[in-house]
């Protein structure tokens, strides 16, 4: 046997393994985490089927998340800016900050990292006008497309599409269009390493 295989511990248990009875458990014990943020935060929060929240989400009043089948959140996650946000099926969001006055669009299969990613500057860059509430010129929606992984502490700024397949590499910021399949690093995000592309998904 292998040095990585699971070996039999007892009769019934699999070392680094939960019995199935265990794993069932444990199942139905997040689901009912999911149900209680859905009643929690009613309509604004959309989930498809088998949508599993691990718990820490904060939805901002007046900011409504959709997330599509199969989607995991883990702890950490806060969405606000009183927009909207989409998540694809069978995507992974893992303590990440997302601030979406208009709209936020996650497409499916990301891995979604502990970063930030936002559609407004959330204050107006004129110094004269800094204080008031940021004006249409500070806000442009944010499209992140299917299979994109973003690393931790990385930014993707308002107007951003990143291109399906890419990478975003940890404390990177974006701000502009990422091409796909490729990976891109650095303050302003470069492209330093082309990546052959997926195979389509169904």
């Amino acid at each position: 046997m292998s040095a990585t295989a699971t070996a039999p511990v007892g009769g019934h248990v699999v070392a680094g393994r939960l019995p199935a009875p265990a794993r069932a458990l444990v199942h139905l014990g997040l689901r009912a985490v999911t149900r209680a943020y859905r009643l929690r935060y009613g309509r604004r929060l959309v989930v498809g089927e088998d949508v599993i929240i691990f718990g820490g989400l904060k939805l901002q009043q007046g900011t409504t998340l959709h997330l599509g089948d199969r989607v995991r959140v883990r702890r950490g996650v806060i969405v606000n800016g009183g927009g909207e946000v989409h998540v694809g099926a069978d995507t992974l969001l893992n303590g990440c900050w997302i601030g979406a006055t208009t709209r936020v669009d996650v497409g499916r299969r990301c891995l979604v990292s502990d970063c930030f990613v936002t559609d407004s500057d959330f204050h107006n860059l004129d110094p004269a006008e800094r204080h008031l509430p940021p004006g249409p010129r500070s806000r442009k929606p944010v499209v992140i497309e299917d299979n994109v992984w973003i690393g931790a502490q990385a930014w993707v700024l308002k107007g951003s599409r990143i291109g399906r397949d890419s990478v975003v590499s940890a404390v990177s910021v974006v701000r502009g269009d990422v091409p796909p399949a490729v990976v891109v690093l650095g303050n302003p995000a470069t492209v330093v390493k082309h990546l052959p592309p997926a195979p389509e998904h169904v």
